[in-house]
């Protein structure tokens, strides 16, 4: 299933000089950019790990970005959230972001989304897109995105950071064989991923998860190998990553096989 947004015109001279420290790795080269540049990313939060993601698909040049995000910059949100200043504090993150995106790279195509999303609009949405990144804070947000990208078979990158701690990983659901969110985290478990004005949040994590969620999604869209079916877990005290691997439920409620 193809999702791709309008083809953008051949990269131009500037384009090629732009990004030619990609264009210099085989794994990306002028195909591989071209395709980043043909791409829609949906973002889902502009906060701590939205910023950095945010800003590291508009520097990799990824053609079309819509971020979603009804919350407005707040003081405390700059000990993190590099995408906000002073300056902008009141005023709508994804605004604030489009503007931080815009400054960075000006020749990109952002839409932003200033409310909260019903299912029906968030189906919508995810349908558009070649990837969605889940940056949200909340458990039911996040099961939310799930389903709509089950449902449009998109693929979804999710990342967490809560206190120290650090989560990250791609679910593939361009192949119903693989697992989704719900597979991994059931909406009965314990929903300790709440937001940071309750638990707390080592700065430089957000941007390490953020980062290397922008990360996966890019490596999506150019085809290379991704996390799909292994969960990365970041202890932010030692800096140490652990590895878990986890397997489609045939008995999931959203995307499981099992009658």
């Amino acid at each position: 299933m193809t999702h791709c947004a309008t083809r953008h015109a051949d990269l131009d001279d500037a384009a090629l000089l732009r990004y030619s420290r990609h264009i210099l790795l085989d794994e990306i080269g002028v195909e591989g950019q071209q395709a980043l540049a043909d791409a829609h990313a949906l973002v889902i939060g502009a906060g701590g790990l939205g910023s950095p993601a945010l800003l590291y698909l508009a520097s990799a040049g990824v053609g079309t970005i819509t971020v979603v995000d009804d919350d407005a910059v707040d003081l405390t949100n700059l000990q993190r959230q590099i995408a906000h200043t002073e300056a902008r504090i009141g005023v709508n993150k994804a605004e604030s972001a489009r503007t931080a995106m815009l400054a960075l790279n000006p020749a990109l195509t952002v839409h932003t989304i200033k409310a909260r999303v019903d299912a029906t609009r968030l189906a919508g949405l995810v349908a558009a897109a070649d990837v969605v990144l889940d940056c949200c804070d909340n458990f039911a947000t996040r099961h939310a995105v799930n389903r709509a990208c089950v449902a449009a078979r998109v693929p979804l990158v999710s990342g967490a950071a809560v206190r120290f701690d650090g989560q990250l990983t791609t679910f593939d659901l361009r192949d119903p064989a693989n697992p989704c969110y719900h597979c991994l985290f059931g909406e009965e478990g314990d929903a300790s991923d709440g937001p940071c004005a309750t638990f707390g949040v080592f700065a430089p994590l957000t941007g390490i998860i953020g980062a290397a969620q922008a990360a996966e999604a890019l490596k999506l869209l150019i085809g290379l190998p991704t996390l799909t079916g292994r969960l990365q877990l970041l202890d932010g005290r030692t800096l140490q990553w652990r590895e878990m691997k986890y397997r489609k439920d045939p008995s999931c409620p959203v995307c499981g096989t099992a009658v």
